[in-house]
């Protein structure tokens, strides 16, 4: 008897997505307002973007009858929404109809240290997979590191675009996107030798070509967060 074959297969893939955050949901006209603003600055960044929705601080505009003309609102404007967080206030059933999955945050709540919380962290990091990529990085093209640090011999082109769960390496000039710690790791960092890049992230916190800081550009710099805010200095 002959082994027929599958005519498909699942198989996992890594996506990287953008959580829209909405703070307030008294006014909309203003987010409309100050969203437009954000957009043009870099349109190509946004434009088609998988969008996430965190309603964790604008309760109110998780209700059926705010929520739909929302999502019609920012796919008017290109922006991909695809799910939502803090989805227990939206019933699945609204869920479905508009087309939205339930999404888990990136990042748990700190639990309480201990040894074995310790041991398995470190393990985790022992076993984590970096990656080194010994070529520059052309317009286009996208270098993810899945679980752990990413590395790059080269230089980084407009256009290119660097993903790593861990932290990110440049030898060489960064001018397209760095994107590190994309599953929540805040101890994440950015370095490179010459900063020039359109956009630079960490665990979802991000700034652009335009918020750069002057007295880094052009320079080797480390990225890092505190406080929740990317700092920048020269090394």
């Amino acid at each position: 008897m002959l082994a027929s074959i599958a005519p498909f297969q699942f198989r996992g893939r890594f996506l990287t997505a953008l959580a829209l955050r909405i703070d307030s949901d008294e006014d909309m006209d203003a987010f409309y307002a100050h969203l437009d603003v954000q957009l043009k600055k870099t349109p190509q960044f946004y434009d088609d973007a998988p969008i996430v929705l965190d309603l964790a601080n604008a309760l109110g505009t998780a209700k059926t009858n705010r929520l739909s003309p929302l999502l019609a609102n920012l796919r008017r404007r290109n922006l991909r929404v695809f799910g939502v967080h803090s989805s227990d206030s939206v019933p699945a059933d609204v869920l479905q109809e508009l087309g939205l999955i339930e999404v888990p945050a990136g990042k748990n709540a700190p639990l309480p240290e201990d040894k074995l919380g310790r041991r398995q962290s470190r393990a985790e990091r022992l076993n984590s997979k970096n990656k080194v990529h010994h070529a520059s990085v052309r317009s286009g093209q996208t270098v993810v590191s899945e679980h752990g640090d990413l590395t790059v011999i080269g230089s980084v082109a407009s256009g290119a675009e660097l993903i790593a769960s861990g932290s990110i390496h440049v030898y060489g000039p960064l001018r397209g996107r760095a994107m590190a710690g994309v599953q929540g790791d805040e101890s994440a960092k950015i370095f490179c030798q010459v900063l020039d890049a359109e956009l630079v992230a960490i665990a979802g916190l991000y700034q652009t070509s335009e918020t750069l800081e002057a007295a880094a550009r052009l320079g080797c710099v480390h990225i890092y967060l505190e406080e929740e805010k990317l700092r920048m200095e020269i090394i």
